[in-house]
């Protein structure tokens, strides 16, 4: 395992040197907030754009997506495979399956990630709006798959209490909890793709602090996702991230539609 890991660091970090430069029609924000000092940003000044990117709208609709993004990262990477470890309807099997979600949800990301990687002619054909709403509908329909085939008290406890440990209408089902883990995985690859294309076609010469700021975003609301994991059962967490997942989207949206208005006229200044 060392070893993989060691060769997939190091065949990461030798693909950084290989990365064109920048052209010469790249070096303009899209969306632009007015910059007072271009040349020699130090941490402070880095900083100074961060908060002024900030202000701007299209910054805080790609931020709403961004708290989705953090919050279904939580979801998936931590308390999904609880909930399936609690779920005593699998039996000896349970533990064991939550090696063989974290595969599946991986396998998830890969496919994604090559499909719209690779699919970058048709994003810029189509738009990124329809991989985003690709990725909603996957999501949604493994939220809804789940709350039917786990235990409502699956997150918290594996202990039998009351009615909120069975599950709402069907029996749990151990191939179907692997295809929500696959699903999962496929959804948020597709969500993290398009936020760092856009973010990176809006802001490529802030893309340090508009990143900064997505991953800020990210971490924090993923922090809160796995603090209230421990005391909602599992179908108000769905609910959460159903409520996020469609205000993400529809945030994704207006800056995507905004974007494309604007290539097409040239760019956009803001401030």
């Amino acid at each position: 395992v060392y070893v993989v890991l060691l060769v997939v660091c190091c065949v990461g970090t030798l693909m950084l040197f290989v990365l064109r430069n920048r052209r010469p029609e790249d070096r303009s924000d899209l969306l632009n907030v007015n910059r007072r000092d271009q040349h020699n940003d130090g941490p402070v000044q880095a900083f100074k754009r961060a908060v002024e990117l900030l202000k701007t709208k299209e910054m805080l609709l790609v931020g709403m997506s961004s708290i989705y993004i953090g919050l279904e990262t939580s979801f998936f990477s931590g308390v999904y495979g609880t909930c399936i470890g609690n779920t005593r309807a699998f039996g000896d099997e349970a533990k064991s399956l939550i090696g063989i979600s974290g595969a599946f949800i991986g396998a998830g990301e890969i496919l994604g990630g090559a499909a719209f990687g690779l699919g970058g002619k048709l994003t810029n054909r189509h738009g990124r709006d329809p991989i985003i709403l690709f990725g909603f509908v996957v999501h949604m329909t493994a939220f809804y798959l789940i709350y039917i085939n786990l235990p409502q008290s699956s997150p918290i406890t594996e202990i039998v209490t009351d009615a909120s440990y069975y599950p709402v209408l069907i029996d749990s089902n151990k191939y179907l909890a692997i295809l929500c883990s696959f699903l999962l995985g496929l959804g948020d690859s597709s969500f993290n793709t398009q936020v760092y294309s856009i973010l990176g076609s809006m802001f490529p010469e802030d893309s340090a602090p508009a990143f900064a700021l997505f991953k800020f975003v990210q971490s924090l609301t993923a922090a809160a996702g796995f603090f209230y994991s421990k005391y909602l059962l599992l179908q108000w967490q769905l609910l959460i991230l159903v409520v996020f997942g469609v205000a993400g989207t529809l945030a994704f949206f207006e800056v995507e539609w905004k974007t494309a208005n604007a290539s097409r006229k040239g760019y956009t200044q803001i401030g």
